[in-house]
């Protein structure tokens, strides 16, 4: 690449990216996963549309492989193990159990229904059965869902990458089954998902471990080397041929829910490179994609498949997986639509795509197909479907919290603003009663402060500056949303209305 065509490439890419982030705000406004955005970005980029070239398989597969691993370990850092927890059990059981039956319905039905032979049949299936931690984590984080929803979804969608991926692979070089049958594969796949978990974990406490003891020169250096272990944790999986997806989920989740120093900078940063991954990953999936090469028969075969999963396979997996755990049918309902598709389906076509399978290309277009139609479907009524499933909480009406680190004295400095319709509104700061160790510093009240008195009344609109021990920050804003919802006597057993 010459000092002309690298000018070029900075000024598409940087004009891209801005529209990219510009558009999230309409993504989000509509309630669709910003990933199809950035699949239009590409579209409109490619050889379909202002004639950008782009068809290598083997390069879109290591790149694609590449943003789903910083797009994990966005996920990882900024997922609280409190939700992830109690349903850590019940999403590891859906990443496993519930891929199988996926695997195996939408398998059946391709062949006998779409006339597939059975090699891309079980491709297709296993191509389409992941759900997308990025759609995931993007529409999500938008609606406000009980935590046990939102953990069993997060924990699904970072797990369930790693058995799809043995089987695809396997598939793809001829080799379904190796020399042990269907025992053998489902022994490969626990063994990676095992091995890689742990790899994972023990790479996130020693990480964990390292920073908690190193005094590095600049704060800045820290997010660089929390994401750098999380990487380290996907290579090494790698490496030895365990799951490196399980393994850089795990290591992150460790990581981002141990108390290291800049915790907030290094959140901003992980949030910003995987935004930034996404973007990236969608965009190239876009142009590798090439809309004058869709027939009436790849339309017809996406949206088949597509229905095949989301009213048939979908649904089943989650009832079996469901009943282990007393979920109740509502809740089955929204877990089996919110299983959203994005970019882990396309990235995963490129597989077969690159080991020059009969049929990938065809694979490829209905995969393409049916991932833009059924995230659109699945996720625009996310809001309604919640609300009808019962499984909305009043998170709406929390309050917002920025903290900045006050690393000398182990503390963080605490700015939250009183929303409309927070039953914090009218409660004297003395009722606050936030844990020993916090205090309300300041407030801002139509542009003027003052230090409050414990028997100053908060109102609608008010900015507070609150230090806490970082022993009591997680105690201080939990009694700060706990107030927010139920009013002055939350704690006590009884709530405002």
């Amino acid at each position: 690449m010459n000092a002309a065509e690298l000018d070029t490439v900075l000024l598409v890419g940087s004009g891209v990216l801005i529209l990219a982030v510009l558009a999230v705000r309409a993504s989000v406004s509509a309630g669709l996963p910003s990933l199809l955005v950035y699949l239009f970005l590409g579209l409109l980029l490619g050889s379909s549309g202002l004639g950008i070239e782009f068809a290598d398989a083997d390069l879109a597969h290591a790149l694609g492989f590449g943003g789903l691993v910083l797009i994990l370990a966005e996920g990882g850092l900024t997922t609280k193990w409190e939700h992830v927890r109690p349903n850590l059990g019940y999403g590891l059981l859906l990443a496993t159990l519930g891929s199988i039956i996926s695997v195996t319905v939408v398998a059946v039905g391709a062949h006998l229904l779409l006339d597939l032979n059975w090699e891309l049949a079980i491709l297709l299936a296993a191509v389409l059965t992941p759900t997308d931690a990025a759609a995931v984590f993007s529409v999500l984080r938008t609606v406000p869902l009980k935590d046990r929803v939102t953990g069993t979804l997060e924990v699904e969608s970072g797990l369930n990458d790693a058995p799809i991926v043995v089987l695809v692979v396997a598939i793809s070089a001829g080799d379904p089954l190796g020399h042990g049958g269907v025992l053998g594969l489902a022994a490969l796949i626990v063994f990676e998902l095992v091995v890689g978990g742990a790899l994972g974990f023990g790479v996130g406490r020693a990480g964990a471990y390292l920073l908690r003891r190193v005094a590095l020169p600049a704060s800045g250096l820290y997010p660089l080397v929390v994401f750098a272990f999380a990487v380290l944790a996907y290579g090494s999986a790698a490496y030895i041929h365990a799951s490196g997806f399980a393994a850089v989920y795990i290591a992150a989740l460790v990581l981002g829910n141990t108390e290291l120093p800049h915790r907030v900078a290094t959140r901003s940063f992980v949030e910003g490179v995987g935004w930034l991954a996404q973007i990236g990953l969608f965009v190239m999936l876009g142009l590798l994609a090439s809309p004058d090469e869709l027939h009436w028969w790849h339309v017809g075969h996406g949206l088949a498949a597509g229905a095949i999963l989301t009213f048939v396979a979908r649904p089943l997996s989650v009832m079996a997986c469901a009943v282990w755990f007393k979920r109740d049918v509502r809740e089955q309902l929204f877990v089996g639509w919110a299983g959203l598709r994005g970019a882990v389906p396309i990235v995963l076509a490129t597989i077969p795509l690159a080991a020059d399978v009969p049929g990938s290309d065809d694979l490829f277009n209905i995969v393409f197909v049916a991932v833009v139609v059924y995230t659109v479907l699945q996720a625009t009524p996310l809001a309604r479907l919640a609300a009808f499933c019962r499984v909305l909480t009043d998170k709406a009406r929390d309050v917002e919290v920025e903290a900045a680190p006050l690393e000398r004295v182990s503390a963080d400095l605490l700015q939250i603003r009183v929303p409309r319709g927070s039953k914090l509104a009218g409660v004297e700061i003395g009722e606050l009663r936030l844990p020993a160790g916090a205090l309300v510093t300041l407030v801002v009240r139509d542009g003027k402060t003052f230090v409050p008195h414990r028997t100053d009344r908060l109102s609608i609109h008010d900015d507070l500056l609150i230090v806490a021990a970082r022993s009591v920050r997680e105690q201080t804003e939990q009694r700060l949303r706990d107030v927010g919802r139920h009013g002055r006597l939350a704690g006590w057993g009884l709530d405002e209305n």
